[in-house]
């Protein structure tokens, strides 16, 4: 049952609608089981961090984990939320307006078989604000839904100097021999790849990756909370193993880190 709350009420309609008319907005997906979160500090930072970027104002982290406690199924079987802060009263005209940001927080189940390897093509494309989660997502899902109508499964950006940034709800890594190399450049600071990078205990490194030559790694794989590290079959032309034995070392590296009451 997918639940939708604003600041610990049923959602009302009006106060919904401005979040999709007015389209501004910051926000953390976490995947919660059994009551717990991977990295829950660290979504709560990102919150905080966005909420000052965007409105100036402060989020107070109890509340925040409050609403998400409210909503969590009583069985502990694990779904998907997602906090939003927005302002329902923010208008158009006047954005600059003094801002008092309100919590949208629903959720949604979790898929909990290992998700298939991604087939992904590259796309030239910068998100505004990359450092911020924000809820502008219209050239993301529309380069996602060409690419689909296209074969593939999503994209992963490049900047306009053909290096790889991010994907497009996900950050990404990739593989030479046992070193784990996550690219440079303009992307959101990802809560599951900061907790992979401290699991991992083998040589890693952050450098430019050109698409042009992602030949050289034996292996890539995309990064999101939902679902943790999952392999790439391929990007563009350049296949990569999906089965490489480095990946379910991470992959069990990833599950194996504790979680955080909520």
């Amino acid at each position: 049952m997918t639940e939708i709350e604003i600041d610990g009420a049923p959602a009302d309609p009006a106060r919904l609608a401005a979040l999709g008319l007015l389209n501004y907005g910051h926000f953390t997906t976490l995947r919660v089981e059994a009551g717990g979160v991977r990295g829950l500090a660290l979504h709560l930072d990102r919150l905080v961090r966005d909420c000052r970027a965007l409105f100036a104002a402060e989020l107070d982290r109890a509340v925040v984990r409050e609403r998400i406690r409210a909503v969590l199924p009583a069985d502990g079987s694990p779904v998907i939320v997602r906090v939003t802060g927005y302002d329902p009263a923010l208008g158009l005209e006047r954005p600059a307006a003094p801002a008092t940001p309100a919590l949208l927080v629903t959720t949604r189940p979790a898929a909990t078989a290992e998700p298939a390897p991604l087939r992904v093509r590259t796309v030239a494309y910068r998100r505004e604000l990359p450092e911020v989660k924000h809820v502008g997502l219209f050239g993301l899902v529309h380069h996602r839904r060409t690419a689909q109508l296209a074969g593939y499964d999503d994209v992963l950006l490049i900047d306009e100097d053909g290096l790889v940034t991010e994907g497009a709800t996900w950050n990404v890594a990739f593989l030479a021999g046992d070193r784990l190399v996550r690219p440079t450049g303009p992307s959101l600071p990802g809560v599951t790849e900061a907790l992979l990078a401290g699991a991992y205990d083998g040589p890693q490194s952050r450098e430019p990756v050109r698409a042009a030559d992602l030949a050289r790694f034996d292996a890539a794989f995309a990064l999101n909370a939902g679902v943790g590290p999952r392999p790439l079959a391929a990007v563009d032309g350049t296949a990569f193993d999906p089965a490489h034995p480095l990946l379910a070392e991470l992959r069990a590296a990833y599950l194996g880190i504790a979680a955080d009451p909520v």
